[in-house]
Parts: C-alpha cells; sequence; structure tokens
C-alpha cells in the first residue's frame, strides 16, 4: 500500500576475530559513541504499514501483536507515579491480551528524541537506530531469579514463561522515528542472533545482536497514536518451533517524515509473563 516505505536499518557485523560481542549501555559522554567491539551494517529494507491488516499478526506467529486501548496515565513524566499508576493497569492489559496469569513488571524506558544530545544515562534514553532483541535465554532466566523470590522462581521456571514488552507512543502520534518490527517467520534463529554483553554500571546483561538477512520481513504500524500499543515478545519458553520465540526490532528513520513532525517520544515497559 502506499504508506509502505522504504528505510535504511542498522544490523550488526559481528566480532571478526570470533570473540564474545559486548556494547556498554551508555554511549561514551565526549564522543557519544558506544563503546563496544563491533560494528553497525545499514541496509535498505521494505517495511510494510500494517494498519487494516494487524489483525493477521499475533505474539505467537509474528511475534509481536498490535491493539488499541487508551491508557489512564497519560503524563509519563515521573517514574513513582508511573510505577502506581501504569504499571496496574498494563499488568491488566497483558493479561487480557495473553492470558497469562501473573504478570512482573520489572522495568520501563521512557524515549524521547533529541538530536544532538548523547544517550548516556537513562534519562536520556533516544529510540534505538539498531536492530537487536532485548533478551538471549540466559538474561531471561537470569531475569526470573532477579526478580523474583528464591522460594518461587524454581516453579515458574518450570512452567511457560515469556519476556513481553508493551509499546507505545505518549503525548502524540509516532510519525517521527517510527518502531519497526521483523516477523519471526523470516528469521533464521540459528545464523541471524548473536548474544551480545550488555555491561551495566553495576551489572552485566545479555541481548541478542541481528545480522543481515535478506529473507526478513519487516513490518510496522503508521503513524501509531498514544491510544494504540503493540506487545513485543522478547523470549518464549516453548521453544520447540510451533510458537514465535522473540522479535527483532528497531527505530528507523522514516525517508517520508514530512518537515516539522514532533519529534517522537514513547514508553516501553518489560514485563515477566507466566502461564500456570
Amino acid at each position: 500500500m502506499a504508506s509502505d516505505t522504504v528505510a535504511n536499518l542498522n544490523y550488526m557485523l559481528a566480532p571478526p576475530d570470533d570473540s564474545r560481542a559486548y556494547l556498554d549501555i551508555n554511549a561514551d559522554s565526549v564522543t557519544g559513541k558506544p563503546n563496544r567491539n563491533w560494528d553497525e551494517e545499514p541496509r535498505e529494507m521494505e517495511i510494510e504499514n500494517l494498519r487494516g491488516k494487524e489483525e493477521l499478526y499475533k505474539l505467537d506467529n509474528a511475534g509481536f501483536q498490535y491493539g488499541r486501548e487508551a491508557a489512564k496515565h497519560t503524563s509519563f513524566l515521573n517514574d513513582s507515579d508511573i510505577e502506581r499508576e501504569y504499571y496496574p493497569e498494563s499488568i491488566d492489559l497483558i493479561k487480557r491480551v495473553t492470558g497469562a496469569t501473573s504478570i512482573v513488571i520489572f522495568d520501563h524506558t521512557i524515549r524521547r528524541r533529541r538530536p544532538g544530545e548523547i544517550d548516556d544515562s537513562p534519562q536520556k534514553r533516544q529510540p534505538v537506530p539498531l536492530v537487536h532483541v532485548d533478551q538471549t535465554t540466559a538474561s531471561s532466566i537470569a531475569r526470573v531469579h532477579r526478580h523474583l523470590p528464591p522460594t518461587e522462581a524454581p516453579s515458574l521456571l518450570r512452567r511457560r514463561f515469556q519476556i513481553i514488552n508493551l509499546w507505545r507512543p505518549i503525548s502524540h502520534a509516532a510519525v517521527d522515528w517510527p518502531l519497526a518490527l521483523c516477523d519471526f517467520r523470516s528469521i533464521d534463529v540459528q545464523k541471524d542472533l548473536v548474544p551480545v554483553a550488555l555491561i551495566y554500571p553495576d551489572r552485566e546483561g545479555e541481548t541478542l545482536g541481528v545480522k543481515h538477512n535478506a529473507n526478513h520481513q519487516w513490518k510496522y504500524m503508521k503513524a501509531m497514536t498514544p491510544e494504540e500499543f503493540v506487545l513485543i515478545k522478547c523470549f518464549d519458553s516453548i521453544q520447540d518451533g510451533s510458537v514465535a520465540r522473540l522479535t527483532p526490532h528497531t527505530g528507523f528513520q522514516d525517508p517520508n517524515t514530512p518537515e516539522g513532525t514532533p519529534l517522537r517520544e514513547s514508553i516501553e515497559l518489560r514485563a515477566l509473563v507466566f502461564y500456570d
């Protein structure tokens, strides 16, 4: 359709010496560049606008799922208010969409695009211009141990669990730097994904970088509004091929963005999702 677009998406070039890839969560405060041992590779990719056919794409087939439900909390200015007001309504929303029995939200990130500002602290997060998956299997299991009591974690890990992000624009439609999602059915899990150590000031996590594959099928929802949301699967403990396991995603610069478009603002929640 007319609002499909073509844009450069930044893929990962793995370390040439096969060493373990790493990335410091905060950009260098002087250079503004990330501290890492690998490079990016921009590739021009077609990105299909799913508006009007989003019902065909579900968490279990594509790895993501769009929906429409306005949030009661709308200011998104204060972390404690977000945790007190937005977390409970988001837990209810995710439960209704997924059928999960229990949900633990373990963090959130607000992104406000500010050209020229360095992304060197949690208060300055910008849209991520890199194809990635937030979690690996190892880091997903570690999240359960980190955020649940030791008396509960072992039994929870014996059941199906997922890590799902709830993403939505805030303040205005996300025309500037929208979010692109890669259909899981177009991914080669064995060849496309590269574990990346994510270095925090006080700990280490692990994400997945994504290598270019011409078969990748990219999707987005043009001009998503704050009344719309997308659930993004980052991990699923079912890995027998019957359901989508994860969703590579990235922010991207749409070359068709009109001059003067308000800069993107968005929030994502990250949730541990458990089933009986």
